[in-house]
């Protein structure tokens, strides 16, 4: 059975993957879906000292104290920047790298870098969180499951902004891991990952697949998701 740490991407929290927890943890998996410090249960914790590092060492402290190895380390969205920087600080920790729909950064690269222009629209709305977060996008954007709308949007919380502009620091040791995923949801468009589809398909050396979903694949596919998980591991 296969160790797997999930984690969440921009304004969710570790209950967007309840449902892919649940069909690989019925299959005897160790699952861990985590949350980022200052989001979703933990958002009572947000305060301006939370970057991109924070939240790389939530990851490399769940790996550590719950004394995990061979690690199936999956990523949504911005989790992309998380799990490609925990993968090169312990490469021994991880058997497989999973990119759900997410940013694959290169050394020096950070969200606003990545997403160019469309960041300055983001990061107004943070006056309205004391400077501290950004608002949730509208999950019309991600073409979310109608089904689902409300409850994701009940759930959302706003974002710690600095974590968008720490650049990653990365010596690729991340690339030594044996099995390296990308899967790219193509039901919503435009979509800013697709340009990362075609690198790693270019490359040779990752497995590359598509999900017919929104963005958030594990809500609008979890059976998918999670099958797609366990052929990663």
């Amino acid at each position: 059975m296969a160790n797997f740490v999930l984690v969440h991407g921009g304004w969710r929290g570790g209950w967007v993957w309840d449902r892919c927890v649940s069909l690989l943890r019925a299959e005897g998996h160790r699952v861990y879906a985590p949350t980022l410090t200052g989001l979703g249960d933990r958002s009572h914790l947000i305060s301006s000292s939370i970057n991109l590092s924070t939240h790389i060492q939530d990851v490399l402290n769940l790996i550590k104290f719950e004394q995990l190895n061979d690690v199936v380390l999956c990523g949504h969205s911005y989790a992309g920047m998380i799990i490609t920087a925990v993968a090169d600080t312990i490469p021994d920790k991880i058997a497989s790298l999973v990119y759900l729909d997410a940013w694959l950064p290169k050394n020096g690269d950070s969200i606003a870098s990545l997403a160019g222009p469309g960041i300055g629209e983001l990061v107004k709305s943070a006056g309205e969180h004391g400077g501290l977060a950004v608002s949730p996008i509208p999950l019309e954007v991600f073409n979310l499951n109608q089904s689902d709308r409300a409850m994701v949007s009940a759930l959302c919380t706003p974002h710690p902004i600095a974590t968008f502009f720490e650049p990653v620091t990365l010596s690729d040791k991340y690339q030594s891991i044996p099995k390296k995923h990308y899967i790219l949801a193509t039901g919503w468009s435009p979509n800013p990952f697709e340009g990362f589809m075609i690198s790693v398909r270019e490359s040779g050396s990752w497995i590359a697949r598509t999900l017919p979903t929104g963005h958030d694949a594990m809500l609008d596919d979890p059976v998918s998701v999670a099958r797609l998980l366990v052929l990663a591991s």
